[in-house]
């Protein structure tokens, strides 16, 4: 007994195990890229975001996972975000074909969510310095991206880094959102505290709202549609036609017979017929002669 349990407990661990994945797979994941010099996380813009999103989805399940990259002013280490998100993105597709993606981020986190979703590396750039873009393909498992603060072309300018172009398979589904007069975002802002109101000025349930009718969407898309009956319908039984039966017609100028009698004829006599005295022999007719 000792033995067989030995060898069970070894064909156990020898045996593929189903990935645990398979069945921790999130309805929705949000991947979120923090904001300059905030904690590790998703920070607070991240979770005020995070925190309206699951208010508006229901019963469905949302998964986080924060980029993980330095988040500091020296701004060319944001390829390190770009990195990160990608690998992590393309992870989630591999694992969980079905989980919905959301891309988001909070000002240089927005820039790298920006740069995650670029079709092309920007100009004045080597290819050999940054991530290449994403597959196309994973374009169809992005539910929704939303950026809040994303740096404008001005700020990029200033610190020497190429302006945020997103591909065109993400813009449909992007809400991009700015504070008025935040230095930051807007190409004419001033005011670097207008940056920190997101969640304040309602921009946070904004991106919420819109990220969540994209779900809805998207999860509504794979519902499987019953197939429709063939254009004809259903072939009719012989026992159930759909028509009264009619008696044939008949030929012309022919009456039709008469209808059985439920009873005897009141015209026929109801015993048969006898005739009296005998009956006379008929003679044979005569036999024919030879042919002349």
């Amino acid at each position: 007994m000792i033995g067989a349990a030995a060898a069970a407990m070894s064909a156990v661990q020898i045996a593929p195990m189903p990935a645990a994945h398979a069945a921790g797979c999130p309805d929705a994941e949000v991947v979120f890229a923090r904001g300059t010099t905030e904690d590790p996380g998703v920070g607070p813009t991240g979770q005020a975001f995070l925190d309206s999103l699951r208010s508006r989805v229901g019963p469905k399940s949302i998964g986080v996972y924060a980029v993980n990259y330095p988040a500091t002013t020296d701004f060319p280490t944001a390829v390190d975000g770009i990195t990160d998100a990608r690998a992590h993105v393309l992870t989630t597709t591999a694992n969980c074909p079905h989980t919905k993606i959301v891309l988001g981020g909070f000002s240089q986190g927005a820039a790298v969510m920006g740069f995650v979703t670029a079709n092309v590396v920007p100009d004045g750039v080597s290819p050999s310095d940054v991530p290449a873009p994403l597959p196309p393909d994973v374009a169809d498992h992005v539910a929704a991206v939303a950026l809040f603060g994303k740096p404008s072309a001005r700020f990029m300018h200033a610190i020497n880094d190429p302006p945020i172009a997103l591909g065109p398979q993400y813009v449909p589904k992007t809400v991009d959102l700015c504070v008025d007069n935040d230095l930051v975002c807007d190409l004419h802002g001033t005011s670097f505290s207008a940056h920190n109101e997101y969640e304040e000025t309602g921009m946070v349930d904004q991106g919420a709202t819109f990220v969540a009718s994209q779900l809805r969407t998207s999860w509504a898309a794979d519902v499987p549609v019953p197939a429709a009956p063939p254009a004809g319908g259903p072939a009719p039984s012989l026992l159930t036609a759909s028509a009264p039966l009619t008696p044939p017609v008949p030929a012309a100028g022919l009456a039709p017979p008469p209808a059985p009698p439920d009873g005897p004829s009141p015209h026929l006599p109801s015993t048969p017929l006898t005739l009296p005295g005998p009956v006379a022999p008929v003679a044979p007719p005569p036999a024919l002669g030879p042919l002349a």
